[in-house]
């Protein structure tokens, strides 16, 4: 047996008796001992011992009228502890990196900051592009690109109403065809924003470049930073459902499910 084999040699009591938590986290609920067990995969009478030591840890307790075990509240003080912890750009650096490369596009990182949706960071491909974007770079106007319209689609309404009010007054609605953008315009963009769980700008605002952008939600189905993919308009697939569209958003979700995030995006 070599080291690295050894290393990975756990204590398989431990690994089985994570079966019963893993069920308890995937069902939300209590549940009796039979159901439990048979999520488990395990036999009542071998589940039992299991969730009696378990329940000495704090792990798991049992209510005394139902009978039903649920998670205890050791097991949420580890969730909690583990979720400050969570610093969620160093999480998202660690999943763009390879998608930059997977798809030959450049990816930028993007948080709402005092300004409005700011460029953190940006991971390039293999395949060089010239993309005139920054660390630093604030996306504004928020409806002109893509991560804006992120933003704008899943901020609260109280933030953003204010400044695409601004927009509107300043006649800076991009990419469509009437002279006088409305609110019910942006509206629209908005909600097809949401309908697709993505969001499309086609040579704007950087001209030849487009883009799709995903949103990452932390554990309380907040919007925490965007993702945005950019290339060449010659090569960029811009349909919804296309391979870059897909493995954007699939990477997207990812990092939300490591930042605790349960919800569908």
């Amino acid at each position: 047996m070599s080291a690295v084999e050894k290393d990975r040699r756990g204590i398989q009591s431990i690994e089985v008796g994570g079966n019963l938590l893993q069920a308890l986290v995937r069902n939300g609920a209590p549940m009796m001992l039979r159901d439990l067990a048979r999520e488990a995969g395990m036999p009542p009478a071998k589940a039992h011992p299991y969730l009696v030591s378990f329940g000495k840890l704090g792990l798991i307790e049992q209510d005394a009228l139902t009978g039903r075990y649920g998670l205890g509240p050791f097991a949420l003080q580890m969730g909690l502890a583990a979720l400050h912890g969570l610093d969620p750009l160093r999480v998202a650096l660690a999943e763009i990196a390879p998608l930059a490369d997977e798809i030959q596009l450049n990816i930028a990182v993007a948080v709402w900051g005092n300004h409005g949706p700011t460029v953190v960071r940006i991971e390039e491909c293999s395949k060089p592009i010239h993309v005139n974007m920054r660390p630093g770079t604030v996306m504004t106007p928020l409806m002109a690109s893509a991560t804006g319209r992120l933003f704008a689609a899943f901020l609260p309404d109280r933030i953003t109403r204010p400044i695409i009010e601004g927009e509107l007054a300043r006649l800076v609605l991009v990419d469509q065809p009437t002279p006088r953008p409305s609110r019910k315009l942006a509206d629209e963009m908005l909600d097809e924003v949401r309908h697709h769980g993505l969001a499309r700008a086609l040579g704007n605002p950087i001209p030849g470049i487009n883009a799709f952008s995903a949103p990452v939600f932390d554990s309380g189905g907040n919007i925490a930073l965007c993702i945005t993919a950019m290339g060449p308009a010659g090569t960029f697939e811009t349909e919804w459902d296309s391979p870059t569209a897909s493995k954007l958003l699939a990477c997207a979700r990812e990092i939300s499910r490591r930042l605790g995030f349960t919800g569908q995006s």
